[in-house]
């Protein structure tokens, strides 16, 4: 449903799959394949508003949901666990029948795409992940412990105002104003703050047990993307991913921290176009269909 929208341009959020608004980019002619791109907390699809141009200029179509509750999704009864989120994921590449694509994650994009991935490898053909984990045995950091501590959770949502989430963003981040309102939206009610501590309070790490050895066998060219300063994810997260995934590329941004799409934006949509080039060449190489 592309609605006329110029091939290289984002369409604006007035489109919904699944009760998700989403943002997308098309190219000009046939698609070489389908990019899905999972955002972050508490972010929402404008942080891929560089990647999905980018993707299109590539010969790729890019579609980017806001998950329930952040950017302009609405919660929409969701209790916004990690269970939640997973299924809302789903419902939004079965309602556009997205087919086999290269999923693009950060953060919580991760924990939830990768996981999608694992539970439906037949729909993913390859992987870019960034600021992200899939280990049985990670740690939170400070603020999720926050977060995951009834009554200091609470006390968090309830105090947080646009200044001070203004200023916290601004010491790990070089975002604009524009993309500070952005991620605001995911405080827009006492619902949607309520859904956050929901999200962090379901992230358990043991729940990926089951996964362990599943994202590697998948079998899929795969490209990571860190900031060598990430106080959030640390690179060493990265390393191990590297490691584990057979053939994966790590590129590490040495000035760069958490929100490497934000913060190097022209940098970041390059790598993502550049490895989807090459995801593209190599299935034309093999003779396989290129079309997601």
């Amino acid at each position: 449903m592309r609605m006329g929208v110029d091939p290289i341009s984002v369409r604006d959020m007035t489109a919904t799959a699944a009760g998700l608004a989403y943002r997308e980019a098309h190219p000009d002619g046939p698609p070489a394949g389908t990019l899905l791109c999972v955002h972050g907390y508490p972010e929402s699809s404008h942080m891929w508003r560089a990647v999905l141009p980018a993707a299109a200029r590539a010969g790729w179509r890019a579609v980017a949901p806001d998950l329930p509750g952040y950017g302009d999704s609405p919660l929409g009864g969701a209790p916004g666990t990690w269970e939640s989120h997973l299924e809302a994921l789903d419902r939004f590449h079965a309602a556009l029948d997205l087919g086999s694509v290269a999923l693009c994650v950060h953060d919580w994009g991760g924990l939830i795409g990768l996981r999608w991935a694992c539970d439906h490898p037949q729909h993913v053909r390859a992987l870019v992940a960034s600021a992200t984990g899939f280990f049985a045995y990670g740690r939170w950091h400070g603020l999720a412990d926050a977060m995951r501590t009834p009554g200091q959770g609470e006390e968090l949502m309830t105090g947080m105002t646009r200044e001070g989430f203004a200023a916290m963003l601004a010491s790990i981040s070089r975002m604009d104003d524009e993309t500070i309102d952005a991620c605001w939206k995911a405080y827009d009610g006492e619902e949607r703050r309520a859904a956050h501590l929901a999200l962090y309070r379901s992230g358990d790490f043991e729940k990926l047990e089951p996964y362990e050895g599943r994202l590697a066998a998948l079998g899929v060219p795969a490209l990571l993307i860190w900031g060598a300063g990430d106080p959030m994810a640390p690179l060493k997260g990265g390393r191990v991913l590297r490691d584990e995934l057979p053939g994966s590329r790590l590129v590490v941004l040495e000035d760069e921290g958490h929100f490497v799409f934000d913060d190097a934006p022209a940098l970041t949509a390059g790598l993502v176009a550049g490895f989807l080039g090459d995801v593209a060449g190599q299935a034309t190489a093999s003779g396989g269909s290129s079309a997601g």
